[in-house]
């Protein structure tokens, strides 16, 4: 077996939830195990978070739904784009909810309830409040929600939108979309509609934006112990689950003036002690993370990762360190008293801890550790 491997502490997951509960009761919590849970595994990370007392479920896609279905996991899930028209049976069929916020999806979510149940399914309307992404605008929400209600088989179960800025909390951009979501919700309820259930916040929109959290709470990033934002960063106490792990698998010298890896980038001024690893951009480490001042743990020593990576492997300065073949590397997460984190190497790369982890290849395999696998 390659010695390249994710370690993932599901004791970690249920520790974040448990903490997000607490900072949002009573709003529920629904866990966002979408992207295979932001690459840490979708069903292993659900059946932890729902042991932490996570209520709801959500996934971008229908497929996403299914593989929890399949693995048995019977839990509320929440699609979070509307599904094409095709799809929406197989949502019903597995029990899914369906975020809507067109005619025509309303329309075929209302096909497909009719043709599989006399019981009114639950959909969830989504409007846009200025993420402007998907989601219906606000002059279009009661002409949809009356369709939802007039289709006789369709529940207007919630309505939802999404914060855009919420992971910076002095931005006043939150507060607009929450006025304007009140209004949304003012006017439907002017006209008899009343839906059961309402949710804004995000992981950011949880921890810092109380007037966002109505009865659920939507956290991705938080549940994998990630800070949304640096500014978020010590707000409550997360616990970092992943763990990114290689070894060395080759050592040698280069000499002073020699250059190493595709297109010499980097130079020994000195004769340097340069570690092999077997890990690369085909696992999901950028190709520039040496460039741009990327690290490992080398027994607990932050070490420069040397040049370009490369498809299958990567180098790093070991000079201060007295390493070995066979010596454990972490490219994310502990060693000792140091510490890399996902939000690290994404300042790094000009990006965000998110895709940090999400990037991180199939091909890495990923193990399991603590007392809820």
């Amino acid at each position: 077996m390659r010695p390249t491997w994710v370690t993932v502490d599901l004791d970690a997951i249920e520790h974040n939830v448990r903490v997000l509960r607490a900072v949002s009761h009573p709003a529920l919590v629904c866990a966002v195990v979408k992207a295979n849970g932001y690459g840490h595994g979708a069903v292993p990370v659900a059946r932890a978070a729902l042991r932490g007392g996570a209520a709801w479920l959500a996934v971008a896609c229908v497929d996403e739904a299914l593989e929890l279905r399949e693995a048995g996991i019977d839990a509320p899930i929440l699609v979070l784009s509307e599904p094409r028209p095709s799809e929406m049976r197989v949502a019903f069929d597995a029990g899914v909810r369906v975020t809507v916020y067109s005619h025509g999806g309303i329309a075929a979510a209302a096909d497909a309830a009719r043709s599989g149940s006399t019981e009114r399914w639950p959909v969830q309307l989504k409007v846009d409040t200025g993420m402007n992404r998907v989601g219906a605008a606000a002059a279009d929400v009661l002409a949809l929600a009356g369709a939802i209600v007039s289709s006789g088989v369709l529940e207007l179960e919630s309505v939802w939108t999404h914060c855009a800025v919420a992971d910076s909390p002095a931005d006043p951009f939150t507060a607009v979309q929450l006025d304007r979501l009140g209004d949304v919700l003012s006017l439907l309820a002017a006209n008899g509609h009343r839906p059961s259930m309402v949710h804004a916040a995000n992981s950011a929109g949880a921890i810092a934006h109380p007037d966002s959290r109505f009865d659920l709470v939507r956290c991705g990033i938080a549940i994998y112990g990630i800070a949304p934002s640096e500014a978020l960063d010590a707000a409550i106490e997360l616990h970092p689950a992943l763990t990114l792990r290689s070894e060395i698998v080759y050592m040698r010298e280069v000499a002073a003036g020699e250059g190493v890896s595709y297109g010499r980038h980097w130079r020994a001024m000195r004769p340097t002690q340069v570690a092999i690893l077997p890990i690369g951009y085909a696992d999901g480490v950028r190709r520039s993370l040496g460039l741009d001042g990327g690290v490992a743990l080398v027994r607990g020593i932050r070490c420069p990762i040397l040049g370009v990576v490369t498809m299958d492997q990567l180098m790093v300065d070991v000079s201060v360190v007295n390493a070995e073949v066979g010596d454990e590397v972490i490219l994310i997460g502990r060693q000792g008293d140091a510490v890399i984190t996902a939000n690290e190497v994404g300042a790094l790369l000009d990006t965000i801890g998110y895709e940090i982890t999400c990037a991180i290849s199939s091909r890495v395999p990923r193990r399991y550790e603590g007392a809820a696998r």
